[in-house]
């Protein structure tokens, strides 16, 4: 059975009842008797259980979405293929020219 939140417009008193989906909405305040009790609209609390969720397939490191490959399909990939060659870096300028902002004119 599901538990509905109700809230009482005319004082504000707020209650969690436990009914049917069948049962008549309540509409009489329990704690002032104003016929301003009025259901809210609250998040539904479920919890998706077993295989097949985005919670027990996807929370893992594998961000593609394909499945993980075994480790003696990666082995033989990795061997077949070369690697290419990586290229020396660039050599760093080590002179810049200081640009001295200040000129030695005096006055």
């Amino acid at each position: 059975m599901p538990i509905y939140a109700y809230r009482c417009e005319s004082c504000g008193h707020a209650k969690d009842v436990l009914q049917k989906m069948s049962d008549p909405v309540l509409s009489t305040c329990p704690a002032c008797g104003a016929e301003s009790f009025k259901k809210q609209l609250t998040a539904a609390g479920f919890q998706l259980k077993g295989s097949g969720w985005y919670v027990t397939d996807f929370r893992g490191g594998n961000t593609t979405g394909a499945p993980a490959e075994s480790p003696e399909k990666a082995a033989s990939t990795s061997t077949d293929t070369a690697a290419p060659a990586a290229t020396p870096a660039a050599p760093a300028s080590t002179t810049t020219p200081s640009s001295g902002g200040s000129s030695a004119a005096s006055t």
